[in-house]
């Protein structure tokens, strides 16, 4: 039965197997892809520098995580997660050992989240120790000359201790809000670790599939996903505070990640002759978008929609400001679940 699956699915995509006419396509792709990656990685980075210090500055970049925390959950749970399970359900991969025996896709997602639960706790846990020293404001006690122990300096002394209290106190905040924003920073170098993995596997897919039928919707469907990806891991970008540079750096990566991803998949069609449709091209895929779910999951529900709607204080003080984040994951959410209906 298996087989005959197999066989008819085989005849229909043999009338779309075009290598001449699928190349074209990709070329095309590589550069609009890279420009479409460029708008909405680098448009919530822009935004972002144009309206800083400007009133509504800390409003608008909340809701610009809310909506990029809607993109990357929907990109994990409705893009990634189903692509990795469908390409290890394929009959000539489900028909063979040990695949159709143990749902490998389950348990690789449950691994890439537990590996980004460790990776968030170890960082986390060094930032805290190398940048987070909190100053002991506690007075030792002292003996007088009367022998008497544990009594306490003068009223002068205890203005001043007031006054050291203060300070320390102010340093205290000026250490969590740093520790804030060193945990945003490693947020987003996590979450841009785990938009690579997937944007890989949907480049060498693409390079390395002769099939034009599935090329061309792609082609249009990837241009918005990009757009819609890049909004998300550039709104947290935006809101980590990186310097320039390492900005430029994050937004280039994530431009040219899927357009390489495409030139890998050509040359390994060159070298081995596999496509998307052989088996080991399957597996690895699956196996990898398997992986890059479970970390995209874990950010997106952990470090982005947790942490802003459970330990923000400024929405848990603002009611409307609450449900406008919550709008704004539900959009984010819907954009790019739309998109599931093409790519």
């Amino acid at each position: 039965m298996a087989v005959a699956a197999c066989s008819t699915d085989f005849t229909r995509d043999s009338a779309c197997r075009n290598g001449h006419a699928a190349a074209h396509l990709k070329f095309i792709s590589i550069f609009l892809i890279f420009f479409t990656s460029v708008i909405g990685v680098s448009l919530p980075v822009l935004l972002t520098r144009f309206f800083h210090g400007k009133p509504l500055y800390d409003k608008a970049i909340l809701i610009i995580k809310c909506f990029a925390a809607g993109v990357i959950l929907s990109t994990s749970l409705v893009h990634v997660l189903p692509d990795a399970f469908d390409a290890l359900s394929d009959c000539q991969v489900a028909s063979q050992h040990p695949w159709r025996d143990f749902p490998f896709c389950g348990l690789v997602t449950m691994i890439g989240a537990l590996l980004a639960l460790l990776v968030d706790v170890t960082a986390t846990s060094h930032v805290e120790h190398s940048h987070y020293n909190p100053v002991e404001t506690e007075e030792k006690p002292r003996t007088d000359s009367a022998g008497d122990i544990g009594l306490l300096v003068s009223v002068d002394s205890k203005s001043e201790m007031g006054n050291l209290g203060g300070g320390s106190c102010h340093r205290r905040r000026e250490g969590e809000e740093e520790l804030v924003k060193l945990k945003q920073k490693l947020v987003s170098q996590v979450l841009e670790i785990g938009i690579i993995f997937h944007s890989v596997i949907i480049g060498v897919t693409m390079g390395m599939s002769q099939n034009q039928c599935t090329i061309k919707p792609l082609v249009a469907a990837l241009s918005f996903h990009q757009i819609f990806e890049g909004m998300g891991l550039g709104g947290c970008i935006a809101q980590a505070g990186f310097s320039f540079t390492t900005t430029s750096y994050m937004c280039f990566m994530f431009s040219v990640t899927t357009p390489m991803g495409i030139v890998l998949g050509m040359v390994l069609f060159s070298i081995t002759g596999y496509d998307d449709s052989s088996p080991k091209a399957l597996i690895m895929e699956g196996l990898l978008g398997s992986f890059s779910s479970g970390i995209l999951i874990y950010m997106a529900l952990v470090d982005l929609i947790a942490v802003d709607f459970f330990h923000n204080k400024m929405m848990s003080s603002n009611q409307g400001l609450k449900r406008g984040c919550f709008v704004a994951l539900l959009l984010g959410s819907a954009s790019m679940s739309v998109l599931a209906l093409w790519a």
